[in-house]
């Protein structure tokens, strides 16, 4: 008897030795996973997308997508300027028509604060949302994204969320109610990104939020709304499209960006260029070098405004899961520190520098300073955007770059320079320091920065031509 269990043993060993250990195949295949440890470099990239629906007067459906998520109880949010032009009309007569109930809140503010946010934030936070919609520009769409989170995280501080150093940059963990963004302007691309931004008014600094969780649902992109966008608002918006595609195609690759997360819901937002947000970004280039000066000089040329509404998407696309670098993290203490200068074109009773035009004027600068690490990403933008380089050495992309981004926006009359918003290079510590806590994009530059450098890109964007 002994005998026969010892054959019997034999003979099972033999069968387990002899059987394919591969996980298809075998219910016996065991491996040791080795643990993703935190500080090493990254090793993968995540794409992160709303849903986005195109078509010119699609924001009928609005409505049925409404009643067809349930909702019983929306919140509008815009601001006043939109609060008296047809896009708003056209998603309350949807609502209207689809027997949907809603509340509007108007009261957002164009380059939102952390004051604003706070109101909009204490309006969701009293009623019992079980949906959002916005509409407006990206100051009304991530406004509403923050008034999505904080009424669906009651419990939270305003800082628990907000990028470190500024905040704690804790995770999201609860959940957000459906948000469906319509957006009027062609430039943040905030219908499609994780990203929220407003001006920190304690250090007189814009900061944000940044995580997947607070991306709308569905990103409506209805062209017919950018009819009614002003020259300047067309222009600075293009400015921020222009930037997203250019810095998020020549951000530090993803795969030497650290440190690693020791768990996937801790992998940022922003992660650095990557195969799929590069064909976004391009794309969004190629749209605005194409369509941006057309879209700007004649309002009524319907097809551009059409493309750039698109290609605000596909940036967004792109520098949303890649992410910015200098040009926008120095462009935040510029917006944040703004003393006397006004927009044209912008209907607001305080100073205000619009973000795409913040961004744009130290582009010249920042493209030559990161040249020297990636120069045919470089050199491959500036083609895009009508450079000669049948002669170009590789040596030289970053100041061909910069020679045609300031013909770009010489063209469109843009400001001569940070001098021509009011600053000088007095107030350049102040700007370095503001920037210093924006280390969310600064670390995704390809080259990395020092004060000094810093402040040499401040004092050669004062003057751009």
């Amino acid at each position: 008897m002994a005998g026969g269990r010892e054959r019997v043993t034999h003979m099972l060993k033999q069968l387990y030795r002899a059987s394919c250990m591969c996980p298809a195949h075998s219910h016996n295949y065991s491996q040791s996973i080795e643990k993703v440890v935190s500080g090493k470099t990254e090793y993968a990239f995540e794409m992160s997308l709303s849903n986005i629906r195109y078509g010119k007067g699609v924001t009928k459906e609005v409505g049925m997508d409404l009643q067809n998520l349930g909702a019983r109880s929306v919140c509008v949010v815009t601001d006043k300027n939109i609060s008296q032009l047809p896009p708003l009309k056209a998603v309350l007569d949807s609502l209207t028509a689809n027997g949907i109930n809603f509340q509007i809140y108007d009261n957002v503010r164009v380059e939102p604060s952390d004051q604003s946010f706070k109101d909009a934030i204490e309006f969701a936070k009293k009623r019992e949302f079980d949906s959002y919609v916005a509409v407006g520009g990206g100051s009304v769409i991530d406004t509403c994204k923050i008034a999505n989170l904080y009424a669906s995280s009651p419990e939270s501080d305003f800082l628990d969320y907000v990028n470190a150093p500024i905040g704690k940059g804790k995770p999201v963990k609860a959940t957000l109610k459906p948000l469906i963004a319509v957006p009027t302007t062609a430039g943040t691309g905030s219908e499609t990104t994780g990203v929220a931004i407003f001006d920190y008014k304690e250090l007189k600094v814009k900061t944000g939020i940044a995580s997947r969780a607070i991306k709308p649902f569905l990103g409506i992109i209805d062209p017919l709304h950018t009819f009614h966008m002003p020259e300047r608002v067309m222009a600075n918006s293009g400015f921020d499209v222009l930037c997203h595609a250019l810095e998020s195609y020549t951000a530090l690759p993803y795969n030497q960006r650290s440190p690693c997360p020791s768990n996937p819901m801790n992998r940022p937002a922003y992660q650095g260029s990557n195969p799929i947000s590069d064909v976004w970004a391009i794309h969004a280039l190629r749209i605005v070098s194409k369509y941006l000066k057309r879209a700007i000089k004649n309002p009524d040329d319907q097809e551009a405004r059409a493309k750039m509404h698109l290609a605000s998407a596909f940036a967004g696309m792109g520098f949303g899961n890649a992410g910015v670098h200098l040009c926008h993290g120095m462009s935040y203490p510029i917006s944040g520190l703004v003393k006397n200068y006004k927009a044209k074109d912008y209907n607001v009773d305080h100073s205000l520098v619009p973000h795409g035009l913040s961004v744009v004027l130290t582009s010249p600068a920042v493209f030559t300073f990161t040249a020297p690490m990636c120069p045919e990403r470089h050199l491959e933008a500036a083609q895009i955007m009508g450079a000669n380089i049948s002669t170009a050495k590789m040596k030289d992309s970053g100041l061909i770059l910069a020679d045609t981004l300031r013909k770009f926006l010489f063209d469109l009359n843009v400001d001569d320079g940070l001098a021509a918003l009011g600053y000088s290079t007095a107030d350049i510590p102040a700007l370095v320091k503001g920037t210093l806590p924006q280390e969310r994009v600064t670390k995704l530059s390809p080259r990395s920065q020092t004060e000094e450098e810093l402040s040499a890109l401040f004092e050669a964007s004062m003057k751009l031509y």
